[in-house]
């Protein structure tokens, strides 16, 4: 499968704060990537860098397997954009607007304009002025979906929208998807990440900290038990368990979280009387966090 994204060894320093540090990823074509990371993790850095907008200070970008530098009239043509900070001419009207943006495109069906705009509930004959956040976002994410590219490249897409909107927004995404579109999509918003995306990059302080699909992140991590025994419970056998941690004793219910292979504890469960067992698997906000103070602490014992 072709990648539409690498990057390799990409580092990009503001004086002697470091806003990428050789950062290697690749972008499958057809995939939903989603982007995680707290703000100023390093997210629109790099779609900055992608884009040609700023350049790095070592390490190179591909897309489509080219430079964006080189190429970055060709690539832009084929590349749908929604800036974290999306901004347009206030006196405009929406219509006017997107209309303008559509021919600088090259041409756009007034139909698939028209159709966007019906999905997200936005209203073409408001001027942009008058607008709130929410909605000045959905003028952002026709712009950014009316071509048909063959890549989007969202930054921080659903900002200010409502929950009933942001579903509409994933729907979109899932309708590129199945239209054979790359989409690189960055968020601090877990949920709509994980309600959508192929592979997740966990960016933390400018550097990769994990990169996988949603279910093999979780399988990597903890996940919470509570069990109730219907016997005495031997609270010293279940804390020598390999990977279990946070374990409370309530009288006949224990609750812990297992960072492991789970075979260990169903060989101590297997010697005792069970009435119930619960384990919760982790989402993907609580996989994202748990990352975070990883990477936290090994910064702070590295200092």
């Amino acid at each position: 499968m072709q990648d539409v994204i690498r990057l390799e060894k990409l580092t990009k320093s503001y004086g002697s704060r470091r806003g990428l540090v050789d950062l290697d990823l690749t972008v499958r074509a057809g995939e939903v990537f989603g982007y995680l990371g707290p703000n100023g993790a390093g997210k629109s850095t790099t779609i900055r860098l992608l884009l040609d907008l700023i350049r790095p200070t070592a390490g190179q970008a591909r897309v489509f397997d080219r430079d964006p530098r080189a190429h970055a009239v060709d690539l832009h043509r084929r590349i749908g954009y929604l800036a974290g900070d999306f901004v347009v001419n206030p006196r405009q009207r929406v219509g006017e607007c997107l209309s303008f943006l559509a021919a600088v495109r090259g041409g756009v069906a007034r139909q698939r304009i028209d159709d966007l705009a019906a999905r997200l509930d936005l209203d073409l004959a408001a001027r942009i002025k008058t607008l709130s956040k929410g909605n000045r976002q959905k003028v952002g994410l026709v712009q950014a979906f009316m071509h048909q590219p063959d890549l989007l490249i969202l930054d921080e897409p659903t900002s200010g929208l409502d929950p009933l909107v942001q579903q509409t927004f994933l729907g979109l995404v899932r309708d590129a998807k199945a239209a054979g579109q790359t989409v690189f999509m960055s968020s601090h918003i877990m949920s709509e990440v994980e309600a959508v995306a192929d592979r997740v990059g966990i960016i933390r302080a400018g550097r990769l900290v994990a990169l996988d699909t949603v279910d093999r992140l979780r399988d990597r991590a903890v996940h919470r038990f509570e069990i109730v025994f219907a016997g005495p419970v031997d609270a010293a056998a279940l804390a020598a368990v390999p990977g279990v941690s946070d374990l409370t004793v309530d009288g006949p219910v224990v609750r812990l979280t297992l960072g492991a292979n789970p075979d260990e504890l169903i060989r101590v469960l297997a010697r005792h009387r069970v009435a119930s067992l619960r384990a919760s698997e982790p989402d993907l906000e609580e996989l994202f966090l748990a990352h975070y103070r990883e990477t936290t602490i090994e910064e702070t014992s590295r200092a």
